[in-house]
This record gives C-alpha cells, sequence and structure tokens, in this order.
C-alpha cells in the first residue's frame, strides 16, 4: 500500500496548487483526478477555455466594425467556427500539458480514478473496476463545483446546454435564451453575440451580476443593451418544449402573473454551480457538510474529522479558481506546521466581456448594511486620455474609502482592461492603504490606470481631470 504526506483529491487550481506547495515544502504528495485530463473546469470547460473564446470572438467583432475607423481597410470578416473551437483547443492543451509537467517537476504521483475517503488517512481510489487503497497523512478535498440545474429542464448539452456545452457548440444560434444574469452567462452571451446570435437573458432578481456593486451593474446593463443584448429581469424559466424545431420557453414572472414564451434555438442554463461531493464517501467517513451542501471547515480549513482537510469550490466563499488557489497554498503550509492564511477581505473578481467588470473589497450595498461611513471617488473613462485616443470610453473606476480613516474598503471598475487594472487596489488593500496612498502614486502617462489615480483623488474631491 502506497503511504503518502498529502494526498489531494480534485486537480482543479486549488487542487494542483496545493500539491505543488505542498512538494515544495518536502512533503510526498499524490493527487487523485477522476478526469482524462489535469485541471479541473477552470482550465478544461471553464475559465481558460471561455478566455479563448472571448478573445477570438472580441477579434472577430473588432474587425467588423472598429479597424475601419482607425484606417484600416478589411474585407468583412468571415467565421470559421471550427478553426476558432481548434484555437480554444489549442489554449486548453497548452494548459493541461503545463499542469502535468508540474506535477512531475514536484515529484507529485498522478493517481487517475475516482477518489474516495475512508476515513483519517485512507483514500479508496477506483478506475476501470479496479480499486487500490492508499495511506496518507493528511487529505485534502479539492473536488470544485459542478452545473447546477434548473427543475424541470434537462440539460443535453445539444440544445439545453451549460457553460460546458456553451463552450463547444457547433454552429451559432440564431437566437440564444440564457437563463441566469452572472458572470458566467454573461461572459458566454458575449461569445456568440459577438458571432451574430441574438441574445436574450432571463434573471430571476431585478438586477444583473447579484453579489457586485448595484451602480457598477445598472452601467454595465445599460452598455450591454447598448450590444444588443435584451434583459428579463425579475423573470424565471419555468419550462422549454424541446417538441419542434425551436426551443418554446415559458418565462414567469418571478413575483406571479402571466406567463410568456420565447421561442430560441439553443437555450443556456446559468444558474449557478453547486459543490461537488458526490461519491467522495464523505457522510460514512464523518465528515460534516452545511445546509447548502458544503463541506463544513474552521480557519484552518479542517473539516470535523482530523487530518482531512477542504479547500475551493467545494468549502464556502466565492466559487473563484484564485480563492480555491490561495486557499490550496494556505493549507499546504498549515498542514507544514506554517502560518497559512488567506485574506477574503481582498479576493477580486472580474468578467471578461468587453468592456470588462473587476471589484474587489467592500460594494456601496455591504457598506450601507454595515453602517460604515464611507467616502465615494469615480472617474469615467471619458476624462481619461489614452481611453480617448483609443476611442474605448464606457464605463468608469469607483473607489470606497473610510470616512474616518481614509482606508480602502472595496474598488469597483467597468471598462477595457478593468481585469488588469484591480489589483494595484488589491495590493494596496493587502497593506492597508488609503485613497491619499493610492493618489499619491505616479501613474504612467497615458495608461488607463491614471483613472484609478484620478478616482483616489476624487475621494478627497480632488480630481485634476475631471
Amino acid at each position: 500500500m502506497a503511504t503518502y504526506d498529502l494526498v489531494v483529491i480534485g486537480t482543479g487550481p486549488g487542487g494542483y496548487v496545493c500539491a505543488v506547495r505542498a512538494a515544495q515544502l518536502g512533503m510526498k504528495v499524490a493527487v487523485v483526478e477522476k478526469n482524462a485530463t489535469l485541471g479541473g473546469t477552470c482550465l478544461n470547460v471553464g475559465c481558460m477555455p471561455s478566455k479563448a473564446l472571448l478573445h477570438a470572438s472580441e477579434m472577430f467583432e473588432e474587425a467588423g466594425h472598429s479597424f475601419a475607423k482607425m484606417g484600416v481597410s478589411v474585407s468583412a470578416p468571415k467565421l470559421d467556427l471550427p478553426a476558432m473551437m481548434n484555437f480554444k483547443q489549442q489554449g486548453i492543451d497548452g494548459n493541461v500539458k503545463g499542469v502535468e509537467f508540474l506535477m512531475k517537476k514536484n515529484k507529485i504521483d498522478v493517481l487517475k480514478g475516482t477518489g474516495k475517503i475512508l476515513g483519517t488517512g485512507k483514500v479508496e481510489v477506483s478506475a476501470d473496476g479496479k480499486s487500490q487503497a492508499i495511506e496518507t497523512k493528511n487529505i485534502v478535498i479539492a473536488t470544485g463545483s459542478d452545473i447546477a440545474r434548473l427543475k424541470g429542464i434537462d440539460i443535453d448539452e445539444k440544445r439545453i446546454v451549460s457553460s460546458t456545452g456553451a463552450l463547444s457548440l457547433d454552429k451559432v444560434p440564431g437566437k440564444l435564451l440564457i437563463v441566469g444574469a452572472g458572470v458566467i452567462g454573461l461572459e458566454l452571451g458575449s461569445v456568440w453575440h459577438r458571432l451574430g446570435a441574438e441574445v436574450v437573458v432571463v434573471e430571476f432578481l431585478d438586477r444583473i451580476l447579484p453579489g457586485m456593486d448595484g451602480e457598477i451593474a445598472k452601467q454595465f446593463q445599460r452598455i450591454l443593451e447598448k450590444q444588443g443584448f435584451a434583459f428579463k429581469l425579475g423573470a424565471k424559466v419555468t419550462a422549454v418544449d424541446t417538441s419542434g424545431k425551436t426551443l418554446k420557453a415559458t418565462v414567469e414572472p418571478a413575483a406571479g402573473g402571466n406567463a410568456e414564451t420565447l421561442e430560441a434555438d439553443v437555450v443556456l442554463v446559468c444558474i449557478g454551480r453547486v459543490p461537488y461531493t458526490e461519491g467522495l464517501g464523505l457522510k460514512e467517513a464523518g465528515v460534516a457538510l452545511d445546509a447548502r451542501g458544503r463541506v463544513q471547515i474552521d480557519a484552518h480549513f479542517a473539516t470535523s474529522v482530523k487530518g482531512i482537510y477542504a479547500i475551493g469550490d467545494v468549502v464556502a466563499g466565492p466559487m473563484l479558481a484564485h480563492k480555491a488557489e490561495d486557499e490550496g497554498v494556505a493549507v499546504a503550509e498549515i498542514i507544514a506546521g506554517q502560518a497559512g492564511h488567506v485574506n477574503y477581505d481582498v479576493i477580486p473578481g472580474v468578467v471578461y466581456t468587453t468592456p470588462e467588470v473587476s471589484s474587489v473589497g467592500k460594494t456601496e450595498e455591504e457598506l450601507k448594511q454595515a453602517g460604515v461611513a464611507y467616502t465615494v471617488g469615480k472617474f469615467p473613462f471619458t476624462a481619461n486620455g489614452r481611453s480617448k485616443v483609443n476611442q474605448t470610453t464606457d464605463g468608469f473606476v469607483k473607489i470606497l474609502a473610510d470616512a474616518k480613516t481614509d482606508r480602502v474598503l472595496g474598488v469597483h471598475i467597468i471598462g477595457r482592461e478593468a481585469g488588469e487594472m484591480i489589483h494595484e487596489a488589491c495590493v494596496l488593500m493587502e497593506f492597508g492603504g488609503s485613497a491619499e496612498d493610492l493618489a499619491r502614486t505616479c501613474h504612467a502617462h497615458p495608461t488607463r490606470s491614471e483613472a484609478v489615480k484620478e478616482a483616489a483623488l476624487a475621494v478627497g474631491k480632488r480630481a485634476i481631470h475631471m
């Protein structure tokens, strides 16, 4: 029987990063993966392939609509969808091979099969009808999440699809109906809308991007509507009739009322994700779950069973790859006797549409609810030199600072490359920095990031270019 210091179940961003850090700290490590490739949802059917299609579809749209006004004359672009999907696959393959390389480099054993916890110190790995038992001092559950399903609507990944199927459609749908106005739905809606689909988004709540700053979400909705998105907010899809050539979705007001029927070629169900705990043997092993089916952990990622830990989408907190990575590093360090830690107040979130939306820290709504006195600094990209010359002026930067101490509590950006710009705010907040600290930091000119500095100046009512 093989013996390890640590066995990690799952090789998504949380799992493989945890394994690498543990190996760096001198542990003998194995990872268990039930899928044919390493990397989990993120690398195979999530974050990475969606970014490839977002980039490719943005280039397609730029060539068709923006080149001419910049003095670049090209014939109308033609979509070669199989070639675009091949571009996506090349990206997946490169990233997956990268994780395989990291496993070899760090001498981590890769055990292919389904992992089941038999209790403290024992994991069973099953594949092709055969099982082997592994002994280990510690176990980390990093099994991630699965798509959330809508009652009464069967996902076939052809006409009614999840995010997985939406990444591999064999033709551009004439009409795409998206259920859920969260990050994933809006990103995938952007891909297919740019490629020619008519997109309608149905959202149960009365707003898009639940959890993000309300002012940012409203502005973003206006931008998407200008691009051609249609939204039905405060509504729910209760049924989808698949008997005809086109799908017929029944849409009802969330508060109750008369139903309407919407036709679509493809329905994309994007109502969130749920922790993946199936077949892990958690109940039998005595590992406690919370009311939402997530693995319960303490402040050190320990479950109710000694020597068993959990990280990532399978535990509470934002279902983000980078949150899982940080938790993976922290738990490996804790197991090694170090002081691993994750600052949950400084975890950025990004929507990779055009323009992008990024956010870190508290929203205005959260500060109001907590009764925190705060000041706001805002600066629009219409007043940013680089954005003006590039004619990409949609959006603004918003900084929320403590009214008494000036400490930055939250930063929210909508605009081109917002996902890259958010990180100076993250670094500032990690060190407890103030809006004035940011305002007095020299920023290169001309850059979009100057809008962040100007928003910080605006906290003190002294923005220069507005």
